[in-house]
């Protein structure tokens, strides 16, 4: 039987972010990606205007459905979410299609270089703190993780003890892996890995270009997907991180503005399916 996976994000019509970039890749790499949209944009928010249709209280009736279907997923992965009221409904999703050997693989979507996006309130913080005690892996960026640990952010300058006492206060909630990405380190971007009963990983590749929409999503769809097939953490974020770099070089290469995401169509070919 084909292995499932929900993917709770929105939806964007243009830009290659959450689901738009999620769909294909899981797919690809073998899994059947279900979406449930959280909202639906014409284009991504980095444009200067855009279409915004919230689904929030639709989500529920969408839900309701496959219930009624009786589906059931070897995975439940979450990205952006918007408000309380939909990290409410995504935890009662959790509860109501988790079974046994369901993975939950969180993306706590919260802001980036040191800053929370605009929409992230308090009161948002403390949902999403309480959100990722469900996840089996969580894939923070370096500003998320921080905000998640009460940490005082820093550009660069992070030392082993630190990211390690963040990542095993974020795991001592539920967690069983974390992944903190997004770590400067002079020429390199590292992902400092972490998981339960293991010596931690990091994972570095050299920074190229400038950073782009999407990239993120990129990431958190293949460790999702690799997830579900069994493969081991650490070879699934250095074949993220990877591969990510490989759609950013193809990106540069075909002049595309950093608005319009990462290219990866081009070289999905080269994404391994282990």
């Amino acid at each position: 039987m084909q292995k499932k996976i929900a993917v709770i994000n929105d939806i964007s019509g243009f830009g290659r972010c959450s689901i738009a970039v999620s769909l294909p890749i899981i797919s690809y790499l073998g899994v059947q990606c279900c979406p449930v949209p959280t909202s639906v944009f014409s284009n991504h928010t980095g444009y200067p205007h855009f279409f915004f249709d919230d689904y929030t209280d639709r989500m529920p009736a969408y839900i309701a459905n496959w219930k009624k279907l009786g589906l059931t997923f070897e995975g439940i992965a979450t990205g952006f979410l918007g408000s309380v009221s939909q990290i409410r409904i995504v935890k009662e999703f959790i509860r109501e299609f988790s079974r046994e050997n369901t993975l939950i693989i969180i993306d706590p979507v919260m802001g980036d270089n040191g800053r929370l996006y605009s929409t992230y309130t308090k009161e948002l913080c403390e949902e999403m703190k309480q959100l990722t005690a469900y996840a089996d892996i969580l894939t923070p960026n370096l500003t998320e993780c921080c905000n998640l640990t009460d940490t005082p952010y820093k550009d660069s300058g992070w030392k082993k003890k630190e990211l390690y006492a963040m990542a095993r206060a974020l795991s001592e909630q539920g967690p069983e892996k974390v992944v903190i990405t997004g770590i400067r380190q002079g020429e390199f971007i590292a992902n400092y890995i972490y998981e339960k009963d293991r010596e931690p990983k990091w994972i570095r590749t050299h920074k190229v270009g400038t950073e782009r929409s999407g990239t993120g999503d990129v990431f958190a769809s293949v460790i999702a997907a690799d997830a579900v097939n069994g493969v081991p953490f650490d070879k699934s974020v250095r074949k993220a991180s990877g591969f990510v770099k490989k759609c950013i070089l193809k990106s540069i290469e075909l002049d595309i503005q950093k608005t319009d995401g990462v290219c990866f169509e081009e070289i999905l070919f080269q994404l391994k399916r282990d």
